[in-house]
């Protein structure tokens, strides 16, 4: 009996070491890997790191339309690039031709009562004129001469009248063209088309959206517009040497060209697409040019960006 208790420790301890071996062998075993690009570094002795944002120089126009309706036709794709006045899309335009062609129609009766206005009034003057060409007064009374000037008073007014109605019919017949001119929307400057939201037959609301319709933009030069921590404002200078390393590659570099400092500080922006997050740090927004060319830079990527900073 002494002999099993003494053997049972012994036991517990070979136990233990085979566990502890079975342990070891099923861990994971992780080789070190070297990063698929080298992360970011500054190649100033006093940095200012910031996170920029690539943007057009013209800054993103967002496309609305003056009206509202259906679109009938789409004349540009993303991508594309126009010139300044050039036509991105036209809505449908056939219930205001139906009220051009009844514009048209209402200034022709216009005129054509100006007409009936002038002949009356030519034909009232030569009544009047006969009137006061008898040389014995006596045969004609004052009141028919009386008669006679008012009517030619009436026509004249009646005249007015009906070249005011064609007036009036001119500018019915111009609003109606302007409204038919407004439906196709158009380049406000000479840039490339970045996105197309909009489709022919889908309905475009007029004013404010939340998604615009077209994004369109200056790409020739490309700007950063660069976050800077307000805590760093002061450090940054105007003619401090700057350089963007695109997130995620930082072998794709290019240096900047000063444009101007954004004099208001606003907060920082959040990137991730929540509409719900909260970031209470604020940014002095600071342009730059990108100046190297480079067809991997895009709209609205992101860089990050190493400004030469005091001490």
């Amino acid at each position: 009996m002494k002999k099993r208790i003494s053997i049972l420790p012994i036991i517990a301890i070979i136990v233990a070491i085979v566990a502890a071996v079975a342990v070891a062998s099923m861990q994971p075993r992780r080789k070190p890997t070297d990063p698929p690009a080298p992360p970011p570094a500054s190649q100033f002795q006093h940095t200012v790191a910031a996170v920029g944002l690539i943007e057009s120089s013209s800054e993103n126009i967002r496309i609305g339309s003056h009206l509202s309706g259906i679109v009938d036709e789409v004349k540009v794709r993303a991508g594309d690039n126009v010139a300044a006045g050039a036509p991105l899309f036209r809505l449908d335009t056939r219930q205001l031709r139906a009220m051009l062609a009844d514009a048209n129609a209402a200034l022709e009766v216009a005129k054509s009562g100006v007409d009936v206005a002038d002949a009356t009034l030519a034909d009232t003057r030569q009544q009047l004129d006969l009137v006061l060409a008898v040389h014995d007064q006596r045969a004609v009374s004052e009141d028919d001469v009386q008669r006679r000037r008012h009517a030619l008073a009436t026509a004249a007014a009646r005249l007015a009248q009906s070249r005011a109605a064609v007036k009036a019919a001119e500018a019915e017949r111009d609003r109606v063209q302007v409204e038919i001119d407004r439906s196709t929307v158009r380049a406000p400057i000479a840039g490339s088309v970045l996105k197309v939201n909009v489709r022919a037959g889908e309905f475009a609301a007029a004013g404010a959206l939340a998604e615009p319709l077209i994004i369109l933009g200056n790409i020739q030069p490309l700007y950063v517009r660069v976050d800077v921590d307000e805590h760093e404002a002061a450090r940054v200078r105007p003619q401090a040497t700057a350089v963007a390393a695109l997130r995620g590659d930082a072998s794709i570099r290019s240096p900047l060209r000063f444009v101007r400092i954004e004099p208001l500080v606003v907060p920082k922006r959040a990137l991730t697409g929540d509409s719900s997050e909260r970031v209470d740090t604020r940014v002095l927004q600071v342009i730059y040019e990108i100046e190297r060319g480079d067809s991997r830079f895009f709209v609205g990527q992101q860089m990050d960006v190493f400004i030469e900073g005091q001490s």
